[in-house]
């Protein structure tokens, strides 16, 4: 997965005016107490960002 791909997917779960701002605020144990910033700054790949935030907003399989 790409990270604009990750975006877009948020932007459609968060809509486009609160993503950046969540983003930047809701840290994640899943991704080692950081934040989605933070973790695509510390390189973690796209794909593990988007399942942890999967999993933090208990969205449906098909999102998956």
């Amino acid at each position: 997965m790409r990270e604009s791909e990750l975006w877009r997917r948020l932007e459609i779960v968060l809509g486009p005016d609160y993503v950046r701002s969540w983003a930047g605020s809701q840290v994640m144990a899943e991704l080692g107490g950081r934040t989605v910033i933070e973790a695509l700054a510390d390189g973690i790949e796209a794909k593990t960002v988007w399942r942890a935030c999967w999993a933090v907003l208990e969205l449906p399989e098909s999102q998956r």
